[in-house]
């Protein structure tokens, strides 16, 4: 096996008297500090009639508060040389600024500024709204192959806060009203459901004075109401999704599997890695090089919080049956499921995840500022510690043979929990080529 490097993320967290837990990572490779706030919030916590409010706040968020006026928190941050962005998942939204590390307090006074006083007005409802319907007709409603990923996703649950899109309906966003959308921000939007973290070249007394400044005297809200992520046991489903923006047909198959932070979910990253991951995995050559059925394979396991989604998503050759492209899926599958892997497989499976973790990609190497904080704001949120992510890497390089074959044979190499869809390209159906 390949050593594990011994470096730890370096942190300490607390918790302001209003419920907003801090962590605080000097990290002095660079003049840099990345200010990262998490909320607890994303498209789970939705119920029927209200899709898309988490997405639609990650765009309020920057509609303007207080002391900071519509546009200006772009401009503040790129005007001192940094960037920023915010991004909604299914289970939390969150939002950073990268800045040169004199600029932290600016950081940190623009983020409490928009937890205290988001100005949620009509006008600022109404032209994000505009906003993120034009932006469902651009990424989903007129991508091919996207329309249908949504609907998997709703016939592979059977519960409705795991079932639903991030993006949300059209419907629901046009009769989302301003009363719901300042209830959203109130219950959400508090300090009690927020992680503040920052990383960096920075004094950490400093920044414990700024953060006492700036957020401790914000408010607490009620907490948000628990939401119940739990799904049955069911038998398997199939749906054919006629596509006419797709040009190649696909087969995609998901199967639910148990959430991150079990053995289970983590021996089926590394079955993931070794099926779909890279031109060496076993489905790539076996469906793209040996017999030359299909032009792409992807997928892998998510690790939300919640049960997850085992998925595999292979782009065809139109004259191939799809049944023929399941049929080496579930082949392989049960290679895995019967024979194992051998030792020397999973190595470079190991290899990859030391490469990608010590990388200094800046949003996710945990040599960067920002991949840091998210790495430490998501142990945080999802497993209650932000220390998982020091043990992470450890955990997933323990993960044996057995452990992979043991869950494959559990999770994958059954029919229940399966869900499966045949994509049709447009041209088959006699529409748009």
């Amino acid at each position: 096996m390949n050593p594990i490097p011994t470096t730890r993320i370096e942190y300490e967290t607390y918790t302001l008297p209003n419920g907003l837990q801090v962590i605080l990572s000097p990290h002095r490779v660079a003049p840099t500090v990345a200010v990262l706030v998490l909320y607890k919030v994303g498209s789970v916590n939705e119920p029927r009639g209200k899709t898309g409010f988490a997405h639609l706040f990650e765009h309020m968020m920057f509609q303007g508060s207080e002391n900071v006026p519509r546009e200006m928190h772009f401009k503040y941050v790129e005007s001192n040389g940094g960037v920023l962005n915010g991004f909604t998942s299914y289970d939390l939204t969150a939002y950073f600024e990268l800045l040169p590390a004199s600029k932290l307090p600016l950081g940190l006074w623009l983020e409490s500024d928009r937890m205290r006083s988001l100005q949620v007005s009509q006008e600022n409802l109404d032209n994000q709204r505009a906003v993120v319907k034009e932006e469902r007709r651009l990424s989903v409603d007129n991508q091919p192959y996207a329309r249908a990923m949504e609907r998997l996703r709703e016939i592979a649950y059977d519960n409705f806060a795991n079932q639903h899109s991030i993006i949300g309906s059209m419907e629901d966003l046009d009769h989302a009203t301003l009363a719901d959308v300042q209830a959203f921000f109130r219950t959400y939007y508090a300090p009690n459901n927020a992680i503040l973290v920052v990383v960096g070249d920075y004094d950490p007394d400093e920044a414990r004075a700024w953060i006492e400044r700036y957020f401790a005297d914000i408010p607490p809200q009620s907490p948000p109401p628990p939401v119940d992520v739990s799904e049955p046991d069911r038998e398997e489903r199939r749906e054919v999704f006629p596509d006419p923006l797709a040009q190649v047909p696909a087969v995609a198959i998901t199967w639910k599997i148990p959430p991150r932070g079990t053995l289970e979910n983590d021996a089926l990253q590394i079955a993931g890695d070794l099926l779909t991951d890279g031109r060496a995995s076993r489905l790539y050559q076996r469906l793209v090089k040996q017999e030359q059925i299909a032009v792409s394979v992807s997928g892998g396991a998510e690790a939300r919080p919640a049960p997850s989604l085992f998925r595999l998503f292979v782009l065809h050759h139109p004259h191939v049956d799809p049944a023929q492209v399941e049929a080496v899926l579930y082949e392989e599958i049960a290679k895995l499921a019967e024979e194992g892997v051998p030792e020397r497989e999973l190595e470079r499976v190991r290899a990859q995840l030391l490469a990608q973790r010590w990388s200094d990609n800046l949003y996710y190497g945990m040599q960067s500022p920002l991949g840091r904080a998210l790495g430490l704001a998501y142990f945080a949120a999802f497993e209650g510690d932000p220390d998982g992510v020091n043990r992470a890497l450890e955990r997933l390089m323990a993960i044996t043979p057995d452990d992979v074959q043991r869950s494959v044979q559990q999770y994958l190499h059954t029919t229940r929990n399966r869900t499966v869809m045949h994509i049709q390209a447009g041209a088959a159906q006699g529409g748009a080529a």
